[in-house]
């Protein structure tokens, strides 16, 4: 297949995403039974998310900025060893090795094997060409590559076991935002989307806000007040409470509104339930360039480059950790 091929099968792949279908519909309460994180809502979004990410514009857009995918390569198995936070969130970098023309071989994460497989499937049900470069693996034993993403613990053991293959092994990261205190009422609302969709478990969802001097969390507060359907969710319910009784029984300052708490910390990753704060005691111009640095920080939002409420929408040239992963894959 060439490049243009590869589009084809994934713009289709992108136009039967967003089919309501009740298999579809059975796999979303399937996947919520199998992982209580996965909640109908939040898995419905992201497939939402990624049917409009796969158009044919967006496609040609991309592909057009590496010249090499023009060439014919030698195609090299490529061992996935997928996330499980929030759905789908495997899918980028399965996309990324079979539009480079490469073989996935996929170690899917025990908390996201209904959709993933699902998505899978239906690669394999437009094109049985490219699905027969798709193989789900228990072990890998036979890469040429490695992609891999997890916790910081796990990075370590991937490094170890995987550092003699060419790789891109990602750690935890997360996201801040900072506020001037100008915003307004909708804007702080919109805000409200980095944080809590998908319960806040994202790399590209905000922990931390770094706020002026002497900021009032009042209009804050009014302005989040949507968001207070995450208590639907039993999981999130035991993690606000948790945190909230061990900062109480530790005499912690805190702001509360029944469900999210927020804490003055210089950490920027908060449990869940939480959100830290810091006030701001450098140039917002020197903080933001500090942070994009930081090997900790996946998105600042600021609402100008990143703007509220966008932060959980990534465009397909928009990598993980800021590695370019189809460069990494254009160059084995």
């Amino acid at each position: 297949m060439n490049t243009e091929q590869r589009i084809q099968v994934f713009a289709e792949l992108g136009k039967e995403l967003a089919d309501n279908t009740e298999e579809f519909k059975d796999r979303l309460q399937t996947a919520k039974h199998k992982n209580g994180w996965f909640s109908v809502d939040y898995s419905q979004l992201a497939f939402t998310n990624w049917s409009k990410a796969l158009t044919e514009d967006s496609l040609k857009y991309w592909t057009s900025m590496y010249p090499k995918l023009s060439n014919a390569i030698a195609p090299k198995k490529v061992g996935l060893i997928m996330a499980g936070n929030i759905p789908l969130v495997g899918l980028h970098d399965l996309v990324s090795v079979l539009i480079s023309g490469h073989i996935a071989l996929v170690k899917l994460s025990s908390e996201d094997t209904v959709l993933m497989t699902f998505v899978i499937d239906k690669i394999k049900s437009i094109s049985p060409e490219m699905g027969s470069r798709v193989e789900i693996v228990d072990r890998l034993n036979t890469v040429e590559a490695v992609i891999a993403t997890g916790s910081n613990n796990s990075s370590r053991y991937f490094d170890a076991y995987f550092g003699k293959y060419p790789n891109i092994i990602r750690k935890n990261r997360t996201s801040v935002a900072i506020l001037d205190g100008n915003e307004s009422a909708q804007e702080l609302g919109q805000l409200g989307k980095d944080i809590f969709t998908y319960y806040g478990l994202g790399c590209r969802n905000v922990t931390k806000l770094y706020v002026p001097q002497d900021y009032n969390f009042n209009l804050f507060y009014e302005s989040i007040i949507e968001y207070a359907t995450v208590l639907d969710n039993i999981k999130y319910v035991h993690n606000y409470d948790y945190h909230k009784t061990l900062f109480l029984l530790n005499s912690e300052q805190l702001l509360d509104n029944e469900f999210l708490l927020i804490k003055e910390d210089t950490n920027l990753k908060s449990p869940i339930g939480v959100l830290h704060y810091e006030y701001l005691s450098v140039n917002k111009k020197v903080l933001v360039e500090k942070l994009n640095l930081s090997e900790e920080v996946q998105c600042v939002i600021e609402n100008q480059a990143i703007k509220f409420g966008e932060s959980q929408i990534p465009q397909l040239w928009d990598y993980a950790d800021n590695v370019d992963t189809l460069r990494f894959l254009l160059n084995l």
